[in-house]
C-alpha cells in the first residue's frame, strides 16, 4: 500500500523527507517498483547537494519529487512519504530539460542561460532551487566553468538557499571540500562488465563515472558504434593514466594508484551488501579486484 503522510510544517529552514516518492511517476510504473529516497536540506551545513550519476538513473525524478512534495505540503496536502518536515519556501525555481525558442533566435543553450539568470537574480535564502545539467550546451571547459560559478554563487551568502544540483561535470565534486554547505550525493549503480543496472537509490558521495557508453548501449546504439566508443575510451584513459605520475610530481596531485583505491572505497560506500545475492557479491569482489590490478 502506498504510504502518505501529513507533513510537519517547520520554520527552521530545513526540508526532511523519509522514503519520499514521485506521485506521478509512481502511478505510471507498471513493471517496476518505485524506489523511495530520503532527503535532507537546510540553509547551513547541507544547503547544496551536488548529485552525480548516469543518465536515466533517476536524478531528475528525485529532484522533481522533492520539489513536488515541498509544494504539496505547502498547499495543505498529504504527501507521498513515510515522514516529511517541510519549511515554507517563498519560491521554487527549476532548470530542467532542454528547450529552444528558434522563432526568437534563441538556442537551447541561450534559453538555459536565461532561465539560470532568472534564478540567480530572484532566488532568496528561503527559496528551493532545482538545477539539472547546467552548462551542458556548450564546450566542456565553458560548461564546467559556468556550472561551478553558478554553484558557488548559489551556495555563497549571496543567496545560500536549498539547492539540488545534478551534473555530469565531476570537477564539481571538489566543491564539497572547498565550500561550506555543499555535499556530494550520487545514484547507486550496479556495474558488471560493460552493462549496468540502475538501483535508483540516492547515496552519499560523488561518482566520477557517467557510464555514458553503457547507457548508450541500453538505448540501442549499434554494437559497432558501442564497441568503437569503448575502444576510444580505453585509449583516452590509457593516455590519462600515463600522464598521471608526471602530473603528480609536478603539481602534487593524487597518484593513479591512489585514485584507483579511492574508486574502490567509493564503490563500497555506495553498495548495500544486504541487497546483493551471493553471486552479485562475488561479481562485486571481482570488479573491485580488477580496479586494483
Amino acid at each position: 500500500m502506498e504510504t502518505i503522510t501529513k507533513p510537519e510544517i517547520s520554520v527552521d529552514g530545513s526540508i526532511q523527507i523519509t522514503a519520499g516518492r514521485h506521485p506521478v511517476v509512481e502511478r505510471m510504473l507498471t513493471e517496476e517498483v518505485f524506489v523511495p529516497n530520503d532527503t535532507y536540506l537546510d540553509t547551513k551545513a547541507q544547503r547544496l547537494l551536488v548529485i552525480t550519476g548516469p543518465n536515466m538513473s533517476g536524478k531528475s525524478t528525485y529532484m522533481r519529487q522533492v520539489a513536488l512534495i515541498t509544494l504539496m505540503a505547502q498547499i495543505g496536502s498529504f504527501v507521498p512519504a513515510e515522514y516529511a518536515k517541510i519549511s515554507v519556501v517563498d519560491q521554487i525555481f527549476t532548470r530542467i530539460g532542454a528547450s529552444d525558442d528558434l522563432t526568437a533566435g534563441e538556442s537551447t543553450f541561450m534559453v538555459e542561460m536565461k532561465e539560470v539568470s532568472d534564478i540567480l537574480c530572484h532566488a532568496t535564502r528561503n527559496s528551493l532551487v532545482i538545477l539539472d545539467e547546467v552548462g551542458r550546451g556548450t564546450s566542456t571547459f565553458d560548461g564546467v566553468s559556468i556550472a561551478r560559478a553558478v554553484a558557488e554563487y548559489i551556495s555563497s551568502r549571496k543567496i545560500g538557499c536549498k539547492t539540488l544540483f545534478a551534473t555530469h561535470y565531476h570537477e564539481l565534486l571538489d566543491l564539497e571540500q572547498e565550500l561550506d554547505g555543499v555535499k556530494n550525493y550520487s545514484v547507486a549503480v550496479k556495474k558488471h562488465s560493460d552493462s549496468i543496472r540502475f538501483l535508483r537509490k540516492i547515496v552519499p558521495g560523488g561518482v566520477d563515472d557517467s557510464y555514458g557508453i553503457a547507457v548508450a548501449k541500453l538505448a540501442g546504439l549499434p554494437e559497432q558504434v558501442v564497441k568503437r566508443a569503448n575502444q576510444l575510451l580505453a585509449e583516452m584513459e590509457r593516455e590519462a593514466a600515463s600522464d598521471t605520475p608526471k602530473k603528480s610530481v609536478q603539481s602534487g596531485q593524487i597518484s593513479f594508484a591512489s585514485m584507483q583505491k579511492e574508486r574502490v572505497l567509493s564503490a563500497l560506500q555506495k553498495t548495500n551488501l544486504e541487497e546483493l545475492s551471493d553471486a552479485e557479491c562475488r561479481e562485486l569482489l571481482a570488479d573491485l579486484t580488477a580496479m586494483l590490478s
